[in-house]
């Protein structure tokens, strides 16, 4: 055998082709730097190039855009719609029975009447239908099309089908699933180390699972002047810097303004080895670290099948206790009596923020409904700016 077959490269079993390769986002070729977009792809004419690799093209030259916004998207969210618009197009034929799969430029809105049809016979949950109609509609950009995809009722879906509801309707918090978080913290810590101490952080800080791995217990701490936030907001001397891991790596400070945001990072400064050294084990990946997470919640029954709760269930307890000191009362959805609108909204907005939203409505989803509807008129002002306060009636200013 020759030498050079020792190192020769070898084809995993049942792994892609390269036009069918899944990675979300693939390099820019070299030998295309110098053609835009739309010359590379008259070169793939409709009937001679399949859709598939079409539909390559465009995740290639455009999956990092926002559907929206002048941004990008963080890589899950990129890996998640070029997934989805992939199962779509092959779905075209093997769910909504086409015979044959369309070019994504020759796209048509029975197409799309089909495939939500389907959806419709799935029962898929309104949030994951939005989501698929926003996916598409970033589809349509991409193709010079943005009205292309309608709102969800010129599909026949009913208000019922594609309306989100984000208001807790039930407390996920861990105190709610009668868990001693104390006596529980004890016994992660006495088997995973590391692991325990991101689940000290997640409640202190009301963090991400991804973000309590991911934080530099050490370099994270930074003071006042560094959060660029204004004198008026100053709450601490010192503040934990966060990156999301999740939401396109938006930035927030939380202020070490309590004995049990300090206590919580001086565990996880005490256990990392290194100033630079993030919360998972040093000796393995992220991606091995969050499954070792993982694994540590399913051995303690932190599952919803197992105690009731899961780790996020600690995220819902820090908005909960958050609110609760901000407002002085409980919040609806754990049986919260009266709060004035005034504050209410205050302290929907300060827990939003902890969690890493810039929308008050964004805490619905731990804290239960707005009280009333002057709340949801104040909320609605802190969510589109002063320009909305002049809307609304004269009392409610």
């Amino acid at each position: 055998m020759p030498s050079h077959a020792q190192h020769a490269p070898r084809r995993v079993q049942g792994s892609l082709g390269a036009w069918r390769d899944a990675h979300h986002q693939p390099p820019r070729r070299q030998e295309r730097a110098a053609r835009t977009p739309a010359e590379i792809l008259e070169h793939h004419r409709p009937g001679q190039t399949h859709p598939l690799r079409v539909l390559d093209l465009l995740i290639e030259f455009h999956n990092t855009q926002h559907t929206a916004l002048e941004k990008t998207v963080s890589h899950k969210t990129r890996q998640e719609r070029a997934d989805f618009l992939r199962r779509f197009f092959r779905n075209l034929k093997a769910k909504a029975r086409f015979a044959t799969m369309p070019d994504p430029r020759n796209l048509g809105d029975r197409h799309v009447q089909a495939m939500v049809k389907v959806w419709q016979q799935e029962k898929l949950a309104p949030a994951t239908i939005q989501t698929y109609l926003s996916f598409l509609r970033g589809l349509a950009r991409w193709l010079g099309k943005p009205g292309f995809i309608r709102k969800p009722a010129h599909y026949g879906l009913t208000p019922a089908e594609y309306r989100r509801h984000g208001n807790a309707i039930r407390d996920k918090s861990w105190s709610a699933a009668g868990i001693d978080i104390n006596a529980l913290f004890a016994q992660v810590n006495a088997y995973d180390r590391y692991v325990g101490a991101s689940l000290h952080l997640i409640r202190a800080f009301g963090l991400r699972r991804k973000e309590s791995v991911m934080l530099r217990p050490h370099l994270c701490m930074v003071p006042f002047e560094a959060t660029g936030l204004s004198p008026a907001e100053r709450q601490a001397d010192h503040y934990v810097r966060i990156k999301e891991g999740a939401k396109g790596g938006r930035l927030r400070f939380v202020p070490l303004d309590c004995e049990q945001r300090i206590a919580a990072l001086a565990l996880a400064q005490a256990i990392v080895q290194g100033e630079d050294a993030h919360m998972g084990n040093p000796r393995h990946s992220l991606k091995h670290n969050l499954r070792r997470f993982d694994y540590v919640m399913a051995k303690f029954g932190i599952t919803a099948e197992g105690l009731g709760a899961t780790a996020h269930g600690l995220r819902h307890e820090a908005m909960i206790e958050h609110y609760t000191e901000k407002a002085g009362m409980a919040p609806p959805v754990r049986g919260g009596g009266d709060v004035p609108p005034d504050v209410d909204a205050a302290a929907r907005l300060s827990a939003a923020r902890l969690a890493g939203h810039n929308r008050t409505r964004a805490a619905g989803a731990y804290l239960g409904g707005i009280i009333d509807q002057r709340a949801s008129s104040i909320a609605h002002q802190q969510d589109n700016g002063p320009e909305a306060l002049t809307n609304l009636p004269s009392e409610k200013r």
